[in-house]
């Protein structure tokens, strides 16, 4: 059926499965998967000289790829995958780093109340404005509030003294 394919169609058929395997194995911005394809599909032209052949080709190399991909997929649950794929890095207090979840900072600061905390509403601490609750008491709209507890993004407040 196809003893008679040519050295380019073989050339276009390998590399092409070659650089889909590559853009499996080290996923990135898809350059060498997308021109393996078109390789894949210049070599099936290039071989196929019916329609049934190149439909037939083209299962083959589903097959093919769908073994690779079987086999990418082992690779991901065993953690064999590349290193470089893997992003070891992690960014923590200690080097620095802070999340838009960690409000911490805020905690002490003084503001004012901008509505009426029954127990939640809005106060505003030099400038930034802030959903909070009070520690479970009325507190009226424009008193002093202190900033006592921070959970996550949980901002518990006091009423200050005038």
């Amino acid at each position: 059926m196809f003893a008679d394919i040519g050295l380019m169609a073989a050339l276009c058929l390998v590399f092409g499965l070659i650089l889909v395997a590559f853009e499996l194995f080290i996923p990135g911005f898809g350059v060498p998967g997308l021109f393996g394809v078109c390789l894949l599909v210049l070599g099936v032209t290039m071989t196929a000289r019916t329609v049934v052949e190149g439909l037939f080709l083209v299962t083959v190399l589903l097959a093919i790829i769908g073994i690779i991909l079987t086999i990418v997929f082992h690779s991901v649950t065993k953690g064999k995958l590349a290193k470089s794929v893997i992003l070891t890095d992690s960014l923590n207090k200690e080097a620095g780093f802070s999340g838009t979840e960690d409000l911490s900072y805020f905690l002490g600061k003084e503001g004012v109340a901008r509505s009426v905390l029954r127990p939640a509403g809005t106060a505003d601490f030099d400038g930034v404005k802030l959903d909070v609750v009070s520690e479970g008491e009325f507190i009226a709209q424009n008193s002093k509030v202190k900033i006592v507890k921070v959970e996550g993004r949980r901002i518990v407040v006091r009423e200050t003294p005038v």
